[in-house]
């Protein structure tokens, strides 16, 4: 008799918040909160709350390296999730040793955290764009992740929205892109899917609360990866994410005196 395979088995590769609201704890939270297996590499260790990051320190790179290496030999990943990398010297790592095993990648070009701390120095940026890009399944930049990887301001329109996200896929030879429009400041947020294969996706709603929270995007990444892990197709996998995250962000509890975390224990 064969064996049943093994599903929902994700790995991030990120920093970690010891507040809990970002990074790996929010990886973690979600990828649990969406039926997965969840497994984590730590790339940097950070000192940061709801109101600011205070400090980041950067982990030895072949210790990032060995985590996520000791976590694909043995375990194994359906799917796998990068986050926070902070300097060229850890995305080197991680292209090492993720090069060549294929699967399935969701990439979130982590820059800067929403309190306004830089999560990737100046340097790095080419090297992510020229070692894992080419790797990932989906990117997942937002607004002005967008217009640093592009070298210009991207409009929030949805014509603008399309068209960044299809140069993005095309200059970075990324099969999926996924545009998110919720640093814009319209009172309508539009997110595009664009999709190398099937064209474009977008979703339009109204922005969910006024108060700040921090997060999000880890969370949607996440939920994303979950959901492909469990053999979902990318389209499937956005739309069930994004449906997720606004229950978590309509939902976020009160906590700590700036940008707060979400409410990770919703189902869709």
């Amino acid at each position: 008799m064969s064996a049943i395979p093994r599903r929902g088995r994700v790995l991030t590769i990120a920093g970690s918040d010891p507040s809990g609201g970002a990074g790996l704890q929010a990886d973690l939270k979600t990828i649990e909160a969406q039926g997965g297996y969840g497994m984590a590499a730590i790339t940097a260790v950070t000192v940061q709350n709801t109101l600011a990051v205070h400090a980041v320190h950067p982990l030895p790179p072949e210790w990032v390296a060995a985590q996520i290496a000791a976590c694909l030999d043995d375990i194994g990943a359906d799917a796998i999730k990068i986050g926070m990398l902070g300097n060229r010297a850890v995305i080197a790592a991680v292209a090492g040793v993720l090069a060549g095993r294929g699967g399935v990648l969701v990439l979130d070009p982590v820059m800067a955290a929403t309190s306004g701390g830089g999560l990737l120095d100046d340097d790095a940026l080419e090297d992510l764009t020229r070692l894992l890009f080419p790797l990932a399944t989906l990117v997942t930049p937002n607004l002005p992740e967008a217009a640093r990887l592009l070298g210009h301001e991207v409009g929030e329109g949805e014509r603008a929205m399309i068209q960044a996200a299809a140069t993005l896929g095309a200059r970075y030879g990324v099969p999926h892109v996924l545009l998110k429009g919720g640093h814009g400041t319209g009172a309508e947020l539009i997110d595009v899917l664009w999709s190398r294969e099937a064209g474009v996706q977008v979703w339009r709603g109204l922005r969910i609360g006024q108060r700040p929270l921090h997060g999000t995007g880890c969370t949607l990444a996440s939920a994303i990866a979950t959901r492909l892990a469990w053999g979902a197709t990318v389209h499937e996998a956005v739309a069930s994410a994004r449906s997720y995250l606004r229950l978590a962000i309509a939902q976020a509890p009160r906590l700590g005196g700036g940008a707060g975390p979400l409410q990770h224990r919703v189902e869709v």
